[in-house]
This record gives C-alpha cells, sequence and structure tokens, in this order.
C-alpha cells in the first residue's frame, strides 16, 4: 500500500467513525441498561413490587462529531439507597437500617467489557 492509498483509506474511515462508534455505543447503552434492570429485578438487588424504579432506568446518548457519549441513569429518588443502603433518620425523621442492593456495580465490568468489543467492531468496519 502505498502512502497515497493509506491516506485515502484513512480519510474515508475519518468520515465513517462517528456513526460507526455511535452504533456501538447504543448497542453497548442497551446491554447495559438490560443488565441493570435485571439486576434490580430481585435479591440480590432490590424487590421488585411495581416495576416503576427497574423501568426508570435509561439511556441518553449523545453524537459527537468523531464519536459519542452515553450516559445510564436513574431519576428515582431511591436509587442510591436502594445500590448504597442507608442507615439514619431521614429528613421526615424515620430511621432506617437498609442494607445495600447493589444492581448497577455488578454490572459495570460487564457494560466496560462490552463497550470495549463494540469500539473495537466500529473501528474494524470502517478500516475495512
Amino acid at each position: 500500500m502505498t502512502p497515497d492509498e493509506l491516506a485515502e483509506r484513512l480519510e474515508r474511515a475519518a468520515k465513517r467513525i462517528g456513526p460507526a462508534v455511535a452504533r456501538g455505543l447504543d448497542h453497548t447503552a442497551t446491554l447495559g441498561i438490560a443488565r441493570i434492570r435485571g439486576n434490580a429485578s430481585g435479591r440480590p438487588g432490590p424487590n421488585v413490587i411495581t416495576g416503576a424504579y427497574r423501568n426508570s432506568w435509561q439511556a441518553e446518548t449523545h453524537r459527537l462529531p468523531y464519536g459519542a457519549m452515553c450516559t445510564l441513569g436513574t431519576d428515582a429518588p431511591q436509587g442510591r439507597r436502594l445500590e448504597y443502603g442507608f442507615t439514619g433518620t431521614d429528613s421526615l425523621g424515620r430511621s432506617y437500617n437498609q442494607p445495600p442492593f447493589p444492581h448497577v456495580e455488578p454490572a459495570i465490568a460487564f457494560i466496560g467489557d462490552t463497550l470495549m468489543a463494540q469500539m473495537r467492531l466500529a473501528v474494524a468496519e470502517v478500516l475495512l
């Protein structure tokens, strides 16, 4: 491969990398939310009563010129207490001794591994 051919190949890849990364990130976010929701579906995670907390987990993805970024989270007020537990008195004067029911932390390694695999696929896709 000549330097000119390499330059052309890299130029084509630069134009295609953003959408490829975004697709991989979308897939990772979908699988990550599914893993967190699965972990929040009973012990050792939190018990499911209505399913509202589990369904509150969402992914927010933003496209960037040469990639994307994503935030996974919930706006449910009980999220931190369920993940980390709570011992003490709340603002209403109620006393709690609630143990943690981790459901996000156990999903972190899976999400990271999935993201790395998706980024490898994105790079391979644009360099072909």
